[in-house]
């Protein structure tokens, strides 16, 4: 019988082999620790945040591409589903709108805490204390109204005049550095009684003393420290919009109204009477009605002999 070649098998234990993973398991155990981690360091900023915080936190996360460029306070407030107003997340529709609103509101807010420190500086100073009922403060769609008013018997100034009694030029420059406090422009309006103004004069009535007066009391803010530059507008108004509508003629219809414009309504003045307003409503006139070009120019002036 012929000999069998026989196989010779050799097993080798690996020393040290704790298992057939070799060491994978450590990495995905660092992981797994890490990631535990920063979900408690998460949670730990989250419970002591604000809510104030948090909604700041994720409104940073929402922010859409146009707003972190143009910047703006509130970003997802929008309607729309997709934050950013569109296809386009750098077009100038959507969010812009937004951000103007916000714009106006922080606005609007500074003109409310502007009539809270002039109540109390009304309230605290002996300029102002002793006149109190004749200054009047509230907020109208034009901004901070103050409405100095006369009396009967205190005047703010001479009779039949534009003259600055002493107690209402003090009033006028105290308050002037006080409008300096905020970047917004001002108007002033005078306003009279129903009694028609008469001295022999019939070229001087109620119209020009009204818009003298607001002049006077345009100077006196600017030499009690206002900047000139800040006055947008200096009407007269004569008797045309009453305070006390059952009674023309009482006293308190004589005042000086100064408005602390919101930014809304310095922008739709100042659109209105620039050079580039003019100059688009003169083309506008020259589309509706072509013609000479002389049509559109302004009369010569030609002095008259005064009325008698």
């Amino acid at each position: 019988m012929s000999a069998e070649k026989k196989h010779i098998v050799i097993k080798r234990v690996v020393a040290g082999g704790g298992g057939h993973h070799g060491g994978g398991w450590k990495i995905a155990y660092a992981d797994f620790m890490t990631a535990m981690m920063a979900f408690f360091l998460v949670m730990w900023l989250l419970s002591i945040s604000t809510p104030k915080q948090r909604e700041g936190i994720a409104e940073h996360f929402r922010m859409p591409l146009k707003v972190a460029i143009s910047g703006g306070e509130k970003s997802s407030l929008s309607t729309s589903m997709i934050p950013g107003g569109g296809a386009d997340p750098i077009q100038t529709v959507g969010e812009v709108q937004q951000v103007s609103q916000s714009e106006e509101e922080a606005d609007a807010a500074r003109l409310a805490e502007m009539k809270k420190r002039l109540d109390a500086l009304i309230e605290n100073s002996p300029v102002f204390k002793q006149f109190r009922s004749q200054i009047l403060i509230d907020i109208t769609t034009e901004g901070l109204r103050l409405q100095l008013v006369d009396s009967e018997n205190r005047p703010m100034f001479d009779l039949a005049s534009a003259r600055v009694v002493p107690h209402m030029r003090a009033i006028l420059r105290e308050l002037g550095p006080k409008l300096n406090e905020l970047p917004n422009k001002i108007t002033l309006s005078g306003h009279t009684d129903a009694f028609v103004y008469t001295n022999g004069d019939k070229a001087y009535g109620n119209w020009e003393l009204s818009a003298d007066r607001a002049n006077a009391s345009r100077r006196e803010l600017v030499i009690g420290g206002m900047t000139e530059t800040k006055v947008l507008r200096v009407v007269g108004l004569s008797d045309s919009m009453h305070l006390d509508n059952a009674e023309p003629r009482n006293p308190i219809n004589r005042r000086i109204s100064i408005i602390l414009l919101n930014r809304q309504t310095q922008d739709r003045i100042e659109r209105e009477n620039s050079g580039d307003g003019a100059a688009a409503r003169v083309s506008a006139a020259r589309a509706v009605a072509p013609g000479s070009s002389d049509d559109l120019k302004p009369a010569a002036f030609k002095p008259q002999a005064p009325t008698q």
